[in-house]
């Protein structure tokens, strides 16, 4: 073969010979693609099996969450459908509020017209009596009518020119026997509140007063002043409150009518309401119970804050005299345990003596011990004490006692004190009863005897009007018999000043 020829065929062969190199080629890189496609495959399958694994680990997490969001959803859900509903509600909540306030509204304009219809019908049979009299009794009714008025004119000038001195005392706590017994000031300061403000809702709607005037600005004119006037006498009444003088600002304010209502006669009888009159007395009665009430509770707060102070004192005292009586047991364990040893080397001519000492030391060590027992169980037992009944005959009289307790150790301390200075002779005591409960006994006693109290006003005095033996009788119906009583009061002091005063008289006549 030539060499053309050969270059021909290398010519010829050389593209078969490239084309073999790149399916080579292609075919290695096929085979290489294929395992690393396997890898991944592999990969891939060892992932899925990793997140299965973990997917069945974490799938009580999963399934909580799920089932959090359809409760969310669900609330979410319920949440819209009450919010609808709530809002359905309120919308008629809110037409019933406008409703009830258009019915309370009609309720009170129908009231008011009740009222004045009543007012006026009120006026018309007043009127028609008023005229009906006079046909009948004619002259003499009006002059009835002007006695009566002049008369009432005539006490009130009489009285704000003496005075009202005693004769128009009413007790104030009368005014709280209507009244429950857990009625409180503030209760009646809210009576007092609405009574005041009845009384200024009348003078607004011209209630307050009348007059026969024609025309209408004289007729305002007429019962302004008149209004004014009684108002200004009965604020000036109100203002003087006192625990004692109800009655007296009654009959004043009382007194104020009657002199405005003489005082407007020339002006076309201007004058004040009846109706008004009382609404003014209903104010004066609830500011009366009002001053009562608090002055109670203070009283109430007064009498515990004692008590405590009594009770704070009767352990001190307790707990000195327990103090002391251990002191005294130490002393006389000494005492004995040095009797004892004596009496180990008395001789027999002093061992009697020696037993005797030893004999009384321990009957006083017995007593110390006793005593301060009791001192500890007076200490702790806060409602034992005793309830005495003490008299005083010449400085409140025969027959008046004073029923009393007290926690001290030494009760006749507490007598001792009420004995001061503040009063010219001594207390005799009648009887020191000893009770496990003796606050409630004197409460007790102090119920049973309310009527017979002397300070009428204020019980807490603890003096009551009676008799010995009805006390006795009072306590006995308790259970109480272990009590010495002393029946007649001694009085030693007082009588003997008494008969001091006679010799000193008779020898003053000689």
């Amino acid at each position: 073969m030539n060499t053309t020829a050969f270059i021909a065929l290398i010519i010829f062969c050389l593209p078969l010979l490239l084309l073999a190199i790149s399916y080579h080629k292609a075919k290695k890189r096929k085979l290489e693609f294929e395992d690393q496609l396997k890898q991944v495959n592999r990969e891939k399958s060892r992932l899925k099996n990793e997140k299965a694994q973990l997917l069945s680990k974490y799938q009580p997490i999963i399934d909580m969450e799920l089932h959090t969001q359809r409760l969310l959803d669900e609330a979410e859900e319920q949440a819209a459908s009450t919010r609808l509903e709530a809002e359905g509600v309120y919308a008629e909540a809110e037409q019933l509020r406008k409703e009830t306030r258009q019915k309370l509204s009609e309720a009170k304009d129908k009231a008011e017209l009740i009222k004045n219809e009543a007012r006026e019908e009120a006026n018309k049979v007043v009127s028609y009596a008023e005229e009906q009299a006079k046909e009948i009794a004619g002259d003499a009714y009006e002059a009835k009518a002007k006695a009566d008025t002049y008369e009432k004119a005539i006490r009130a000038m009489r009285n704000t020119i003496d005075g009202y001195k005693d004769d128009y005392i009413i007790p104030n706590h009368s005014v709280l026997d209507d009244l429950a017994d857990e009625f409180s000031h503030k209760d009646a300061g809210e009576e007092l509140k609405a009574a005041r403000k009845r009384v200024k809702t009348m003078v607004q709607e011209g209630h307050a007063g009348a007059c026969d005037y024609v025309e209408a600005h004289r007729k305002t004119y007429a019962i302004h002043f008149a209004v004014d006037a009684f108002n200004g006498k009965v604020d000036s009444a109100l203002a003087k409150v006192k625990h004692d003088n109800f009655g007296k600002i009654k009959q004043e304010i009382i007194d104020a009518f009657a002199l405005v209502n003489h005082n407007g006669a020339p002006f076309r009888n201007a004058r004040i309401n009846q109706e008004f009159l009382d609404a003014r007395l209903t104010e004066l009665k609830w500011a009366v119970a009002t001053f009562e009430l608090k002055k109670i509770e203070k009283d109430e707060q007064a009498a515990i804050k004692a008590q405590i102070r009594e009770e704070e004192r009767a352990i001190r005292e307790a707990e000195k005299a327990r103090k002391e009586a251990e002191k005294e047991e130490k002393m006389l364990q000494k005492a004995l345990e040095k009797a004892r040893a004596e009496l180990s080397k008395a001789s027999d001519e002093q061992k009697a003596e020696y037993e005797a000492q030893l004999a009384e030391l321990e009957g006083k060590l017995q007593e110390a011990e006793e005593k301060g027992q009791r001192a500890l169980s007076m200490a702790q037992q806060t409602r034992r004490g005793h309830v005495y009944v003490i008299s005083n005959v010449g400085s409140f009289g025969e027959e008046v006692f004073k029923i009393g307790m007290t926690r001290r150790l030494e009760p006749m301390d507490r007598v001792k004190e009420l004995g001061d200075a503040s009063v010219p002779f001594s207390f005799d005591v009648h009887a020191m009863i000893f009770s496990e409960d003796a606050p409630a006994l004197e409460n007790e006693l102090h119920r049973r005897f309310n009527q017979q109290s002397v300070n009428k006003i204020n019980p807490r005095k603890e003096f009551f009007r009676t008799t010995i033996t009805e006390v006795k009788q009072a306590v006995e119906q308790h259970g109480i018999q272990d009590v010495h009583w002393t029946m007649k009061a001694e009085a030693a002091e007082y009588r003997e000043s008494v008969a001091i005063g006679k010799v000193q008289q008779n020898e003053a006549a000689a």
